[in-house]
């Protein structure tokens, strides 16, 4: 098996964030699940935004925050992720190729606009999602850049992404061409939203070896095996997949590959101003780590350094330089 060009290949929702900062009550008015991400169409997406007030505008989408996280960290990245020939998609292209990494998908020249998702923080930084997909819901299998995810150690897949069923094809050749090529890929449960709508499909994915790795928090875990037992859940879990990366809030995390299960604790922070991204730069530290050999307590510990530092702020991409900030927290990359 050949050198990988890149460390990890992401494919997601390419979505630009709104973000504004709520109350409570304006959830309920809105009539919108506290912490969960919904699915909206275009005029609800103008409902939202009308209620939202001092709005930040920034690209993200969950696995295309990973990525970007990992190039920041120095690892060689790629994104494959859909927008359109628009305002929108062009901030997307730019602030993605800005953090180092390849972004090949052709864009859109008709269909729906960029997706965009209507992020409302309330006082506690929890985040809740309302996700218009627009063009990102086409990403199809011709989208799928073989050589991209051939030459990619590690192809990491959204869990979001199988919502719209095209992507779900594009997401099936994307593990084919990455097991053909000897690479590994992993899945982010994503939501426990989104576990709800799939889970007999999620565990299709594990159970036919599509999948090597996952990535859960303890919600997503729970309502993946339909049990308020923790460990019942990672017990299954641990069953199906060769490596289990499980994130607990400040409870901190663990992985599990084989007999082997280390944990790692939360690492502080003064106070939570937004959870937008947490999970998705605990993934990117973590995927560094693995990609340069540290050790999954290692992993986990530059996983949680970086969910730290994006949970500090608004925004689910970094403000501080995370290599950096990695070097002064002992992690050589």
């Amino acid at each position: 098996m050949s050198q990988p060009r890149y460390d990890v290949a992401g494919i997601g929702n390419a979505i630009v964030d709104v973000l504004a900062r709520t109350e409570d009550d304006v959830l309920a008015k809105l009539d919108v699940p506290k912490g969960a991400m919904m699915l909206i169409d275009e005029p609800r997406a103008e409902a939202i935004y009308a209620a939202m007030s001092q709005t930040i505008e920034m690209s993200g989408g969950s696995a295309a925050n990973t990525i970007v996280g990992c190039g920041m960290l120095g690892l060689k990245g790629a994104f494959l992720g859909k927008v359109k020939d628009d305002q929108l998609g062009a901030s997307f292209g730019h602030g993605i190729r800005a953090a180092g990494v390849h972004f090949p998908t052709a864009l859109a020249t008709d269909g729906p606009a960029t997706a965009r998702s209507f992020i409302l923080v309330t006082p506690d930084g929890e985040r809740t999602m309302n996700t218009y997909l627009g063009a990102a819901q086409n990403l199809a299998p011709e989208d799928v850049d073989a050589e991209t995810i051939a030459n990619a150690g590690v192809t990491y897949l959204e869990g979001y992404l199988w919502d719209p069923p095209a992507a779900k094809q594009a997401f099936l050749k994307a593990a084919t061409i990455a097991h053909g090529a000897g690479r590994s890929v992993a899945l982010t449960l994503s939501d426990s939203f989104c576990v709800d709508r799939y889970r007999d499909e999620f565990l299709g994915l594990m159970r036919d070896k599509v999948v090597d790795i996952v990535f859960a928090n303890e919600s997503e875990l729970k309502s993946l095996y339909q049990t308020a037992d923790f460990a019942t859940a990672l017990d299954a879990l641990r069953a199906e997949v060769r490596l289990a990366v499980v994130t607990r809030s400040e409870s901190g995390a663990l992985a599990a590959e084989g007999a082997n299960l280390v944990t790692a604790p939360a690492y502080p922070v003064e106070r939570v101003v937004d959870t937008t991204g947490a999970g998705d730069l605990f993934a990117a530290g973590f995927l560094a780590g693995y990609a340069r050999g540290l050790g999954h307590e290692m992993s986990l510990r530059l996983g949680a350094l970086c969910a730290a530092e994006i949970i500090s702020h608004m925004g689910a991409r970094p403000e501080a330089d995370l290599k950096a900030l990695a070097a002064e927290n002992g992690f050589s990359l």
